[in-house]
């Protein structure tokens, strides 16, 4: 087989990608800038290319053949990484260039995006590409070189450096909103314990820390991400337990309150920078970590003058 054969053009596979993920030739010619006439075109091309029907058409419309899904979920990917590498090449500025990464979103929003005018002020250079996080460690995607994950900070595979998250607050509404005294560890099993679905034994936890028993540490709601679970205390809810790093703003602005004092408790879990150990040496990701450990060291420092 000759193996030009094995290489179709690009414009082909992309025509292709694009009528899969617009589901149809109209929308697809319209994001790609095209006729319709010419999409068809191209994607006949490409099965003529080929050889194997990519899509089945029945009453003018077009399905994927299961041959035609597997293929384009790598072409996808390719396509994906061919963007990501063609990017780096042309921002790239003495090897700095650029730097995919993720993060939680809670995590994001509240503790990295407000430091990251630092970042770029320091590395002008270098442009940060935020990708969509997805649960867990995948580093085979082509488009992520890093992520802030929450764990123990073990990734099989991955350099993990920790960052915050471990020192845990416990927070109660605003007495205006909701006005429950609480005194001693023990008056928190009055009220409804809200719950955190990736840390289903902070309760637990936080009871054993503080001695507490009796109280049922697995009913409540149970929320997805951390900032939902503020706002919920917000509104008078519950009680939760938050990262204090997520939490310090509402605190300071009595947004919500923290009824005991030294109340919250020292998790096991945190908030972690991660990358591929192949990707270690990479210079916009060493940049990048160094000035992320940088503020991480920031805000040990604070917390101890404090």
């Amino acid at each position: 087989m000759s193996l030009r054969r094995l290489a179709p053009p690009v414009h082909l596979l992309r025509s292709f990608s694009t009528v899969v993920q617009f589901g149809g030739v109209s929308r697809a010619a319209e994001a790609l800038h095209l006729t319709q006439g010419a999409v068809s075109k191209q994607i006949k091309e490409l099965e003529a290319w080929v050889g194997v029907p990519l899509f089945g058409r029945a009453r003018k419309r077009l399905a994927l053949t299961p041959a035609g899904e597997h293929y384009e979920k790598s072409v996808r990917s390719l396509l994906a990484q061919l963007e990501a590498a063609t990017l780096e090449l042309i921002t790239s500025e003495d090897g700095a260039g650029v730097l995919h990464l993720s993060s939680l979103p809670t995590l994001g929003a509240k503790w990295l995006i407000p430091r990251l005018p630092s970042f770029q002020q320091l590395h002008p250079q270098i442009s940060l590409q935020f990708v969509p996080y997805v649960e867990g460690y995948d580093f085979h995607r082509p488009e992520l070189d890093c992520s802030i994950l929450f764990g123990e900070g073990h990734w099989p595979g991955a350099q993990a450096h920790y960052l915050t998250g471990k020192d845990v607050a416990l927070i109660a509404p605003r007495a205006a909103v909701a006005d429950w005294p609480i005194s001693a560890a023990q008056d928190v099993g009055r009220y409804a314990l809200l719950r955190h679905v990736t840390v289903p034994e902070a309760w637990l936890r936080w009871s054993e820390a503080h001695g507490v028993r009796g109280i049922d540490v697995f009913s409540g709601p149970q929320f997805d991400q951390f900032q939902t679970m503020i706002r919920a205390v917000m509104a008078g809810m519950g009680l939760a337990l938050v990262p204090r790093c997520l939490v310090q703003d509402e605190i300071a602005a009595g947004l919500v309150r923290e009824p005991l004092a030294h109340g919250g408790y020292r998790s096991a879990l945190g908030y972690w920078f991660c990358y591929p150990e192949g990707r270690s040496q990479r210079h916009a990701l060493d940049c990048f970590r160094r000035w992320l450990l940088g503020c991480a060291d920031s805000d040990v420092g604070a917390q101890v003058r404090a």
